[in-house]
C-alpha cells in the first residue's frame, strides 16, 4: 500500500523524515513463513494502569488528509486508520500483543471454508453486524460483492492494490474492463453498470458470500484484509466516487460515525448507535468520540501530546520529529509507556524512475543509464537525512527484511554502491557525455524530503547530473501526478520520491511486484507502477512465484525477482524504516498494529489528563 510520509509542514532544514516501515527486532522462518519480532516491546500497553474505562474524547492530532473517505478506494495507510473507526471488513489485524500481523474475523464469523481444491472460499457474516441506516440493516453478503465490484469504479478512486488480486478472482477483470468503458462522471452509468453486470466469480446467499479463484494461493485470506472486499451498502451508488457528496455521506458498520469531514482540515466521529459490541472481536471503542485535526505540524503536535492534556491524545497523519527520537528512543529504553518503535515491512522513501519520460531523448528508458543515476546516489547520505541507521536501517534491493524473500538474498547484495565516476562512465557509453538534466518530483510539505532532494543535487553533480526542484503539495503527490499516467508520459517528472508497504504480511513479496512491477497491469491509475516498467520475462516470474502453494519455492522466486529488477533499477530502494509512534500519558492500552502504522484508536481508553 502506499505509505504517509512523515513531517510534513515544519520548517525546511529539520532533519524531520519520512517514515513508514522496516523491520526491527530478529527475523527468522517458522512454518516457512518469515517472521519479526517487535522489539519495542509494544511500549503503548501501560501494564498496570488499572481497569479500562469508557467515556471521553480522544482528540487526534495531525498535519494531513486520507486519500479517500470511501468503503473501497483509500489505498494509504492514513485512510486505513480512518477506516477502522467507522468501517469493518471481513477480516482484520487485530490489537492484540503478537497477534498484529495475524489476520483474523472481522465481520466473519470464522475461518473461510475452503474447497478441497483451494479453488473456492465462502465465508459467512457476523447475525447483528448493522449499517446504520434508518432503520439500522444487517451487513450482508449482496454487500461484500458491492464493495468488490465498487473497486474498479471507472473513476480516481479505483482501488490502487487491484493488481494483487485482479488475475486471481474468477471473472474480476473481464467485470473492470466493461467498468472501465462506463462514463467515470455518471453517476446513473456507474450504478447502472454495477446493477446490471456481476463478477463471475463471486456469488452470495443471504449473509454469505463465495469467492471462486482461478488458481490456489497461501495468502487470499491475507487480502481480505484490504478496502477493495470491505462490504459497501446499496445507499453508496447514489453518490459519485470521490465527491463530496459521496465523502460526506458514509455509512458506518464499525463503532463510530462520521459526523462531520472537511477535507484537509477537521474529521469528527461519534458513537454509532447501530453498532452491536458483541459482533465485534476486534474494537472495544471505549471512548466516545474521536475528533481529528489535520492542520497541525509535527512539532507542534508532539509538544501538545508531551505536554498531556486533552487537547491531544494521539497523532493522526503526523510522527514524531526526528530532533526528538533520540530523546524519546531513550526514554523507551529506561521503561518509558508512550513512545513505541515498531515494524511495518515497508520501503518509504524510495524512488521511482520514470521510464516513459521522453527527457533527454528518453534517456530513462534505457537501462544503463539507470543504473548510471543508480551509482550516482549516495545512499548513506540520504540515510542521514532520514534520522540515521538506527532509525533507518538501509535497503539495497526492493524485499524488506520480514517478508518472504528477502531472507534469499544474499547478505551482501549491492549493486549500486556510490560510485559518481562509474557513473559518469555508463553515461558516457549511453551517448550522454555531457550528463543528464533531471527533474525530481517530491512532497514539499514533507521537511525529509526536500533536504533529501539537496543531496541528492550534490551528490550527483559528481557525475554530471542536475537536478531540477518539483516540490508539491502532499495532497498532490498521488492524486494529481503519480496516479495520472499523462504526468510522467509527457516529461513533467524524472524522478519521484514515493513510499511503499506491503499489503499483509509475511508471505507477501507479490504486494511489492504486484502493484510496482508487473508491467502494464500495475500502471496508474489501477495500480502503483509508477516508473511504467514493462519488462515481459519479470511479468512472467511474477505470475509463476504467485501460483506457488510452498512458501519456500515462492520465497526464491521472489528473491530471483527482487534480484532481477533491482539490477534493471526502473527504482531505488534507500531505507526499510522503523516506525516512530506517540501518545500522551492518559491514552492507555495504546498497542501499535503495522497496517495502519499508529496504535489502534478503537482499543484505547482514558484516564484524566494530567494523571
Amino acid at each position: 500500500m502506499r505509505i504517509r510520509t512523515r513531517g510534513s509542514l515544519v520548517v525546511a532544514g529539520m532533519a524531520v523524515l519520512a517514515m513508514a516501515a522496516a523491520a526491527c527486532g530478529s527475523s527468522g522462518t517458522t512454518n516457512n513463513k518469515t517472521t519479526v519480532s517487535l522489539t519495542s516491546g509494544l511500549q503503548g500497553l501501560n501494564p498496570g494502569a488499572g481497569a479500562p474505562q469508557k467515556g471521553g474524547t480522544l482528540n487526534m492530532l495531525g498535519d494531513g488528509d486520507v486519500d479517500w473517505v470511501d468503503y473501497n478506494a483509500s489505498y494509504y495507510t492514513i485512510g486505513y486508520l480512518l477506516q477502522r473507526m467507522y468501517l469493518r471488513g471481513l477480516y482484520a489485524y487485530p490489537a492484540v500483543p503478537n497477534k498484529v500481523e495475524t489476520v483474523a474475523p472481522d465481520l466473519a464469523t470464522g475461518p473461510a471454508v475452503i474447497s478441497n481444491n483451494g479453488l473456492t472460499y465462502t465465508i459467512t457474516i457476523r447475525t447483528g453486524a448493522d449499517w446504520n441506516t434508518m432503520p439500522a440493516r444487517q451487513v450482508s453478503g449482496a454487500d461484500a460483492v458491492l464493495g468488490l465490484k465498487r473497486s474498479c469504479n471507472p473513476t480516481p478512486t479505483s482501488f490502487g492494490g487491484r493488481p494483487d488480486f485482479a488475475n486471481l478472482i474468477v471473472g474480476y477483470n473481464e467485470f473492470c474492463a466493461g467498468f472501465a468503458k462506463v462514463s467515470p462522471t455518471s453517476v446513473s452509468a456507474i450504478k447502472k453498470y454495477i446493477e446490471t453486470h456481476n463478477i463471475s466469480g463471486v456469488t452470495s446467499s443471504g449473509n454469505s458470500v463465495t469467492y471462486n479463484l482461478t488458481q490456489p494461493t497461501t495468502y487470499f485470506p491475507d487480502m481480505l484484509t484490504l478496502p477493495a472486499f470491505n462490504p459497501a451498502p446499496i445507499e453508496s451508488l447514489n453518490y459519485l466516487p470521490g465527491s463530496t457528496a459521496s465523502e460526506t455521506h458514509q455509512y458506518a458498520d464499525g463503532p463510530y460515525e462520521i459526523k462531520s469531514y472537511v477535507a484537509t482540515k477537521s474529521i469528527s466521529l461519534v458513537r454509532n448507535p447501530a453498532w452491536n459490541a458483541s459482533t465485534d472481536p476486534i474494537r472495544k471503542a471505549y471512548v466516545n468520540a474521536i475528533n481529528i485535526s489535520e492542520t497541525g505540524n509535527p512539532i507542534t503536535v508532539q509538544q501538545v501530546l508531551q505536554a498531556n492534556t486533552a487537547a491531544g491524545g494521539m497523532e493522526f497523519n503526523s510522527f514524531p520529529p526526528e530532533a526528538s527520537l533520540p530523546g524519546l528512543i531513550a526514554q523507551m529504553q529506561s521503561g518509558g509507556k508512550d513512545f513505541n518503535l515498531g515494524p511495518s515491512f515497508g520501503s518509504n522513501p524510495y524512488l521511482d524512475f520514470n521510464t516513459v519520460s521522453p527527457n533527454n531523448n528518453s534517456a530513462l528508458t534505457k537501462v544503463p543509464v539507470r543504473q548510471a543515476i543508480s551509482y550516482a546516489i549516495d545512499r548513506a547520505h540520504l540515510i542521514q537525512d532520514l534520522g540515521g541507521p538506527k532509525v533507518s536501517p538501509p535497503l539495497d534491493h526492493i524485499l524488506p527484511d520480514g517478508i518472504n524473500g528477502s531472507q534469499y538474498v544474499a547478505k551482501n547484495f549491492n549493486p549500486f554502491p556510490y560510485n559518481p565516476a562509474k557513473a559518469k562512465s555508463l553515461l558516457k557509453a549511453a551517448g550522454y557525455p555531457n550528463g543528464l538534466t533531471l527533474t525530481v518530483l517530491y512532497n514539499a510539505e514533507s521537511t525529509a524530503e526536500p533536504k533529501m532532494f539537496q543531496t541528492m543535487q550534490a551528490d550527483m553533480a559528481a557525475a554530471g547530473i542536475k537536478l531540477k526542484a518539483l516540490a508539491v503539495p502532499s495532497a498532490d503527490l498521488y492524486v494529481k501526478y503519480l496516479e495520472v499516467p499523462a504526468t510522467a508520459k509527457n516529461g513533467a517528472w524524472d524522478i519521484a520520491m514515493s513510499g511503499w508497504g506491503p499489503d499483509w504480511y509475511g508471505d507477501a513479496a507479490d504486494s511489492f511486484f504486484g502493484p510496482i512491477y508487473s508491467g502494464s497491469a500495475a500502471f496508474p491509475p489501477v495500480g502503483s507502477n509508477f516508473s511504467f516498467y514493462n519488462n515481459p520475462a519479470v511479468n512472467a516470474l511474477i505470475a509463476q512465484a504467485a501460483k506457488q502453494t510452498n512458501a519456500v519455492a515462492a520465497g526464491k522466486l521472489w528473491a530471483k525477482l527482487d534480484v532481477m529488477v533491482t539490477e534493471q533499477a526502473p527504482t531505488y530502494q534507500i531505507t526499510q524504516d522503523q516506525q516512530p509512534n506517540y501518545h500522551s500519558s492518559f491514552v492507555h492500552n495504546a498497542v501499535y498494529v503495522p497496517s495502519i502504522q499508529n496504535f489502534d484508536p478503537t482499543n484505547v481508553w482514558l484516564s484524566t489528563p494530567g494523571s
